[in-house]
Parts: structure tokens; C-alpha cells; sequence
């Protein structure tokens, strides 16, 4: 008659717990990742929108178009300006950046910028 020494039944069960934690951690992994992947593309549009509402701005400080300035700012910046606006001296835009696409998320990060002087210029 043969007799079981403690633990020997579960001989091996460590292999599936170890299967599992490692899926779960690459799950994790790629969650995370793809969160970072589109928090980054949320701040290059609204770094994007900024850099060129101040670049219109400043073009318009100076007598020139400012739409112009912020459409070139905006694509340096790998962006989509979908918008600009001018409301006397002050120019707001708006951008698009191609974001991640994963599980067919529906659109990409759009940001908006204002930009123009603190205070009215003397005339």
C-alpha cells in the first residue's frame, strides 16, 4: 500500500497559475500600452494647437496671415489644423492628430488653442 506525502497530489499545479499570471501581465502590458499610445497623441495635438495658435498670433501681431502661419506650424508639427478663427487680435485653432487605432476606435485626438495679447494694443 502505497501513502501520499503532503503536497504530492499537487505536483504541477504551479504550471497553470504561472500560464495565467503571464497572460494576465502581457494583457496588462498591451492596455497600458495602447492608454500610453493614445495619451501621447492627445498631448502631440494639443502641443500641436498651442504651437500654432501663438504662431497665428504672432503673425497677426505682424500684418500677416495668420491662418497661413498656423496651418504651417500645425503640419510641422504632424498635425491637421481642421480649423482657424480670428476674433480681432485674438486666433483660435483647431487640430487633428492620427491617433492609435485599436478595438476601431471612432476619431482621433482633436485639440484646441487660443491665442492673442494679454492686453489691447495702443494705438
Amino acid at each position: 500500500m502505497s501513502t501520499l506525502r503532503a503536497g504530492e497530489d499537487e505536483r504541477g499545479s504551479a504550471a497553470p497559475f504561472a500560464v495565467g499570471a503571464i497572460g494576465l501581465l502581457l494583457f496588462l502590458g498591451a492596455a497600458l500600452g495602447v492608454v500610453g499610445a493614445v495619451f501621447v497623441a492627445h498631448r502631440t495635438a494639443q502641443s500641436a494647437a498651442d504651437l500654432a495658435a501663438l504662431a497665428g498670433a504672432n503673425a497677426l501681431q505682424v500684418s500677416e496671415d495668420a491662418c497661413a502661419e498656423a496651418s504651417t506650424i500645425t503640419a510641422r508639427n504632424g498635425a491637421t489644423l481642421e480649423s482657424c478663427e480670428i476674433a480681432g487680435e485674438d486666433v483660435t485653432v483647431t487640430v487633428r492628430v492620427e491617433g492609435p487605432r485599436w478595438l476601431d476606435q471612432p476619431g482621433d485626438p482633436v485639440a484646441e488653442a487660443r491665442a492673442g495679447p494679454t492686453e489691447p494694443r495702443p494705438d
